[in-house]
């Protein structure tokens, strides 16, 4: 029996869901092209989802993997985080073979993106899954005349039994802005980033894969084509001041992101650039 992907609604939005015979499955709604849910076969929940998500598509869906583009975070004079997460994309493409499920959604530039951001652009974010594994590329053309730059990321929100006691392996030696303490820019020094307090940090040119070790479950991080790495969770006074967290939010979520953040990404006309990330459950 073939792998399946159903149309379904999702606190109203239309979204897709993925689904191998192995038991693996996934959600992936079409506001913002963002993965909701990722089950392994045989396992458990891998992303957050805050249960006080909004999904009236006001605002982007807190939690799951939403798409940062043209431009990550507040660097820059652009909304925070871009244009995407709050717009809705068109299925592409679907593939279901006996042990894998893909979708690949679209977006392009419109009159509403070039009031904010004047540059033609294509969007391509390809989803599949397998057994144990989850991947991701996205991918930008410059569909326009001009060149154009961006910063980029998808902004993956991991769950975790407890952040205390989570440690992600892979980043010992590397430089990293530290957004929580003034922007100052930082060496890793620790073999194990434990999480015990405010974090927002973005580490450049990582070339190595990451590991995320959560009590017995043992998670595979790789990216290809993103440089950075951002790892963010807003501990105790910054989740309260999100109305879309509980306040003991910020104890099951660690965003680990895949990013193109510390240097902008610069597309000639008629070029195209992607990037990848890979959750493999080991």
């Amino acid at each position: 029996m073939p792998a399946t992907i159903e149309n379904l609604q999702f606190h109203g939005l239309p979204a897709l869901r993925l689904t191998t015979p192995a038991g693996a499955s996934a959600v992936v709604s079409l506001f913002g092209a963002q993965v909701l849910s990722w089950i392994p076969a045989g396992g458990q929940e891998c992303l957050y989802l805050s249960p006080n998500a909004v999904y009236d598509g006001s605002v982007a869906i807190r939690g799951g993997i939403p798409v940062c583009f043209p431009q990550f975070a507040g660097l820059g004079s652009l909304p925070k985080h871009g244009l995407l997460r709050t717009r809705n994309w068109e299925l592409a493409e679907q593939r279901a073979g006996d042990d894998f499920a893909m979708v690949v959604l679209q977006i392009n530039d419109n009159d509403e993106t070039h009031s904010i951001w004047p540059q033609s652009f294509a969007a391509e974010l390809t989803v599949a899954i397998d057994g144990t594994r989850l991947d991701i590329e996205f991918e930008v053309e410059n569909s326009g005349y001009s060149p154009f730059a961006f910063t980029a990321a998808l902004h993956t929100y991991l769950r975790v039994r407890e952040v205390e006691t989570a440690q992600l392996q892979g980043l010992h030696g590397h430089e990293y802005r530290d957004a929580a303490d003034k922007n100052q820019i930082k060496q890793e020094t620790g073999d194990v980033l434990t999480i015990d307090r405010e974090t927002d940090r973005v580490y450049h040119d990582t070339r190595r894969p990451l590991l995320l070790r959560d009590g017995a479950r043992n998670l595979g991080i790789q990216a290809e084509g993103f440089p950075d790495v951002v790892v963010w969770n807003p501990w105790e006074e910054r989740c309260a001041e999100l109305p879309d967290m509980p306040a003991n939010g910020f104890r099951h979520m660690l965003c680990v992101e895949a990013a193109a953040a510390h240097h902008r990404i610069e597309l000639a006309a008629g070029e195209s650039w992607f990037g990848r990330q890979t959750l493999v459950v080991l």
